[in-house]
């Protein structure tokens, strides 16, 4: 039994405590209105979220994932095509290729960013087109929250006429040089998951980009592939909308958006400040930076991590291991090819990767219990 009362990993009702009043208009207008799907509501946050980000068009939908297929679709991507991805990240950035009976070739990652490698990427590319595949695209995630090395992979992507899909599920408001996620690549997509930076209260997603063509193709493949009339279909699309309560509680969220990132930045600030001599810390690049999705260490091995994990929850404090397994070692992408010289970067660290609580309402009263506690753990099992 835990001492202490327990640390929420993500503390969803804090911000709702703030919110409460907004976001119970913003409810009570939608029920008023009665337009449930497609609403008034969803056209207005798409609005705000293109003059968050500077984008210049703004699709929303019923989920990240989907984000990712309609991309996927809009840029013909089908039977006989690669399209790289990493490794190291969550299944729906890889999932919805073979879904379009494309083949996704897996890439390496950086030891301190846990972003796209580019080198491996490189060979990656040669292997697909050893392998007979047509290099159609690439997929970057913005793990974490901070942006993938978008002018390395921009350039790779120029020379061997890729396009580049920005998954940026966890890092939308991440910045580089200035340049928010949501304007790189030819289509950007993220996800609204409620532990997401900018999360709903269900789920939902959008696509980012600057094609009024494509922005256009992507708002008929959303609804069943409708024309001009919505019983006029020509296309086979999807139905993947954002629900019109979602969306207001979404605009809600979004008008603090730019105060919370300062927030975490502050979280991690700290965590940074009195972990670094001990584990691997984040690792931010010049002119970068993260909405830290999750505040992610890197311990010496697994078993170090699994000792400090059981003593941080006997206390009250939760962690989570983003990811145990990369992609290309679960069950249903092991035969899918691959970076040849393998991806030993991505399998190092999900031995070792551990992900402390973070979240922009984290006081550091509570923070410095997570950190005293996590080094106390640390410690011990070091010294024992």
């Amino acid at each position: 039994m835990a001492s202490n009362p327990k640390v929420p990993f993500i503390d969803l009702a804090a911000q709702q405590s703030r919110l409460r009043a907004d976001l119970d208009r913003a409810i009570a207008g939608v029920l008023d209105e009665g337009a449930y799907i497609m609403g008034p509501d969803v056209k207005k946050f798409e609005a705000e979220l293109a003059s968050f980000c500077g984008a210049g068009h703004v699709i929303s939908c019923a989920n990240g994932t989907d984000a990712l297929l309609l991309a996927l679709m809009a840029l013909g991507v089908g039977e006989g095509d690669a399209v790289f991805v990493p490794s190291f990240t969550f299944a729906a950035t890889a999932e919805m290729v073979p879904f379009l009976r494309a083949t996704p070739v897996f890439v390496d990652s950086h030891a301190d960013t846990f972003n796209m490698d580019v080198e491996s990427l490189k060979r990656a590319i040669v292997e697909a087109r050893a392998r007979g595949l047509r290099p159609k695209a690439v997929i970057p995630v913005d793990l974490f929250g901070l942006p993938a090395d978008m002018a390395a992979i921009g350039a790779i992507a120029a020379d061997e006429g890729l396009e580049i899909i920005a998954d940026s599920a966890q890092g939308f408001g991440a910045t580089i040089n200035g340049r928010m996620t949501g304007t790189f690549g030819r289509v950007t997509t993220t996800s609204f998951f409620p532990a997401k930076p900018l999360g709903c209260y269900g789920d939902g997603g959008a696509l980012f980009t600057d094609d009024p063509e494509l922005a256009r193709l992507l708002d008929s493949l959303r609804v069943h592939g409708k024309g001009s009339d919505k019983y006029d279909n020509v296309r086979i699309g999807t139905n993947s909308r954002l629900d019109t309560l979602q969306a207001a509680i979404l605009s809600v969220k979004l008008s603090v958006y730019a105060e919370e990132i300062e927030a975490r930045d502050r979280v991690a600030a700290r965590y940074g400040a009195r972990l670094s001599n001990l584990v691997g810390t984040p690792f931010i690049p010049d002119g970068y930076r993260s909405v830290w999705a999750q505040y992610t260490v890197k311990m010496n091995d697994a078993n170090e991590r699994a000792s400090v994990q059981a003593a941080l929850a006997e206390d009250g404090i939760p962690t989570v291991v983003y990811y145990p397994l990369p992609l290309h070692m679960q069950t249903i992408y092991r035969d899918y090819p691959r970076d040849p010289a393998g991806l030993p970067v991505a399998e190092d660290l999900c031995t070792r990767v551990l992900s402390l609580p973070m979240h922009p309402y984290l006081g550091e009263q509570v923070q410095m219990r997570i950190i005293d506690a996590f080094n106390a753990a640390l410690l011990s099992v070091r010294e024992g």
